[in-house]
């Protein structure tokens, strides 16, 4: 017998015809590999679905008089004489290095927007992040993690001096704070807790705003500062003082304290008739008197950015600029600057309610920054983030260039987009009408660079959010995060045996498994959303990286079912009420694929396992609360994600206490005014190859 394989192929043709079977076994692997991501990568964008949105009206009104409200111009003339004489006989020092300190409200989302852009040109930060109030002196801590990774993120991390207030809730405890001023005992009890605070928080300083106070308890504020620098070694002392205010003695407190900001604004505010917040020469005359006296390197400037809304016969309300920019907008005026004050003023009618309208705007903050520089001050903080004029940064901040020569009054002309959310109709399923367009004015000057006349050309506009969906008595409850194998079902059985069609976003990687669980979805007549494949946060993510979501979860949803997903829910950003651009980042994307996007406004963070009663409580407060204005029609529950044992006992009590009280349970078509078979369509052929 010889010793070669009895299927031995002497010519080698076995052998390659094997190799050649290899290679195009493993090229026909790859081209079906890229045929599969790009069939998920290449997905057609659907058409957009019917979409209706209601809009209220707003009328322009040309107001009579926008010159210098409530100031005579004799009044003005001697301000101005007040301010020369002042600087010809007592022009402080040169003062210390330019600095910007901004204020930072950690309750509002658009202050937190505004830090993320503008981190990195701030020198100190000062955050509100704690008050003292009520007789016990209670020491409250208020979470902002939001504005805390934003800080710890930064290139250019800005020195912290936390904001301690004496308010809570808007309210402020002038009695409590100095009764507490009073107290050695107190003090020093309230101080320790301070100083544990603030090293909870690396602060390097720290900034007392103590209002409405008796007029006799400053000597005791003065001893409070002073034992304050004893018991916190190595922080910088702050307080905010009025720039007008008589009870206060700047110069004693001086002694105590290593920066005095004095608030510079609020010369007309509630209560009170319509006015400039801060006219030129009110602001001049006002921080020349004050600082008379004082060690120019221990003042700071705060400068306003915002605007009053004189609302007749109701109250006086602050807003940012690009709020009151986007009223003026809608309403058909445009703001006109008034050159004796430097500020700038509109009128409008909406609902046969007149609002007067006065703002501190870029070119207002250039009159402030220039009267300043004469003076020799060069230390300046804005009040706040989150209000300003966006084109304000071209001169405020250690990126603007000002340094301590006034900025080019030009620099100003052009105005970024807005970064708030215009929102416009009511309900909780929602569409972008419109995207940022940014603005722009033109500004005249003097010989001397002072602007004497701005025109706005154009007024910046940001996102709209169109809404719809407010139906009264008719409610959507609405599941999250699944499909799961254990809470899903058990959940489709409470809905099965109390008639009830929901909707559900489901998430790619738990639906990978659940294919049965998705086919009864569809055939027991429930619509399917898409809440993303991994459940990121978009506002986080790439447009590529959010096509790549969507499209894996409809390809996924299509190859199981032979549907398509038309409705969308972003993971973290399923609130109805966005109130920034990096909210609406997630609405864009969608919609850019033919997503309708559904938010929500009743939420009992049943995820958080409240325990039942607590989450049937609060679903059925959130809904008979819903107005037209705040809409209660869509429910936020989950059916997965964790121990969902909680959310599947309080459904079936929810559906009946919804229906005991009139409510009608309706997927979520039913508020869009759409036919079911549209959220959740057949494939097209090209879609099921």
């Amino acid at each position: 017998m010889e010793g070669r394989p009895i299927f031995y192929d002497a010519s080698g043709r076995r052998r390659r015809r094997f190799a050649l079977a290899i290679a195009a076994f493993a090229l026909l692997l790859l081209l079906s590999a890229a045929a599969f991501f790009g069939s998920i990568v290449r997905v057609t964008p659907q058409p957009p679905l019917p979409f209706e949105v209601e809009r209220p009206a707003i009328g322009p009104l040309r107001a009579a008089d926008h010159s210098l409200v409530g100031t005579s111009a004799r009044k003005v003339r001697h301000m101005w004489r007040d301010f020369r004489h002042l600087l010809a006989n007592g022009r402080p020092a040169r003062g210390a290095a330019p600095t910007a300190y901004a204020f930072h409200a950690p309750w509002d989302d658009a202050s937190a927007a505004s830090l993320a852009r503008h981190v990195d040109d701030i020198d100190w930060l000062i955050p509100g992040w704690i008050s003292i109030t009520g007789p016990d002196h209670k020491v409250t801590s208020f979470a902002d993690a939001r504005g805390k990774a934003i800080i710890s993120h930064a290139r250019h991390r800005p020195r912290l001096m936390p904001m301690i207030q004496n308010a809570l809730e808007g309210s402020w405890d002038g009695p409590g704070i100095a009764a507490l001023l009073r107290d050695p005992k107190a003090r020093g009890a309230t101080l320790d807790r301070v100083a544990t605070l603030l090293a909870e928080n690396q602060a390097s300083g720290v900034f007392f705003d103590f209002e409405e106070l008796p007029a006799d308890a400053h000597p005791a504020y003065r001893a409070f500062l002073a034992e304050a620098r004893r018991r916190l070694p190595g922080m910088q002392i702050a307080i905010a003082v009025p720039v007008a205010d008589d009870a206060w003695d700047l110069k004693a407190y001086a002694r105590v304290a290593d920066k005095l900001f004095l608030m510079a604004y609020d010369e007309h505010s509630e209560p009170g008739d319509p006015g400039p917040i801060a006219s030129r020469p009110w602001f001049a005359d006002s921080v020349a008197r004050a600082i008379r006296g004082l060690p120019s390197d221990r003042v700071v400037v705060a400068l306003g950015s915002y605007a009053y809304d004189w609302e007749t016969g109701g109250d006086t309300i602050a807003h940012s600029v690009e709020d009151v920019w986007l009223a003026a907008k809608e309403s058909g005026v445009v703001p006109r600057f008034d050159p004796a004050s430097g500020n700038s003023s509109f009128s409008y009618l909406e609902g046969g309610v007149r609002h007067d309208i006065w703002l501190l705007d870029a070119a207002a903050m250039h009159g402030q920054i220039a009267a300043l520089r004469s003076l020799g001050l060069n230390q300046v903080g804005l009040w706040r983030l989150g209000t300003e004029d966006p084109s304000i940064w071209t001169m405020f901040g250690r990126r603007s260039g000002g340094g301590r020569r006034p900025p080019s009054a030009q620099a100003i002309e052009q105005i970024p987009a807005g970064n708030t959310v215009d929102i416009e109709g009511s309900g909780e399923i929602l569409r972008i009408g419109a995207v940022p367009v940014p603005g722009h004015r033109t500004v005249a000057t003097d010989r001397s660079g002072t602007i004497t006349a701005v025109r706005f050309d154009r007024l910046p506009t940001p996102y709209q959010i169109q809404r719809t969906g407010y139906r009264p008595k008719l409610v959507a409850l609405t599941f999250d995060d699944g499909p799961d194998p254990v809470w899903t079902p058990r959940i489709l059985d409470i809905l099965k045996a109390e008639k009830v069609s929901a909707t559900f976003f489901i998430v790619g990687e738990n639906a990978l498994t659940q294919r049965s669980l998705l086919e009864r979805l569809v055939a027991e007549g429930h619509e399917v959303g898409s809440h993303t494949y991994t459940h990121p946060n978009l506002a986080q993510a790439t447009a590529a990286q959010t096509a790549l979501e969507l499209n894996a979860n409809q390809r996924l949803f299509q190859a199981y079912t032979g549907r398509s997903l038309r409705l969308f829910r972003a993971p973290y950003f399923g609130d109805a009420e966005p109130t920034t651009a990096d909210e609406i980042v997630p609405v864009e994307e969608a919609q850019r694929r033919g997503y309708l996007s559904v938010g929500l406004h009743v939420d009992p963070d049943d995820w958080k396992r409240p325990g039942v009663d607590e989450i049937v409580q609060r679903t059925i407060d959130g809904v008979e609360n819903g107005s037209e204005e705040f809409s209660g029609n869509i429910v936020l529950l989950h059916d997965s994600g964790g121990d969902r044992a909680q959310t599947v006992a309080a459904l079936p009590v929810i559906i009946r206490e919804l229906r005991a009280r009139g409510y009608r349970l309706v997927p979520v078509s039913a508020l869009a005014g759409l036919a079911p078979a549209t959220v959740n369509p057949p494939i097209s052929k090209g879609d099921r190859l």
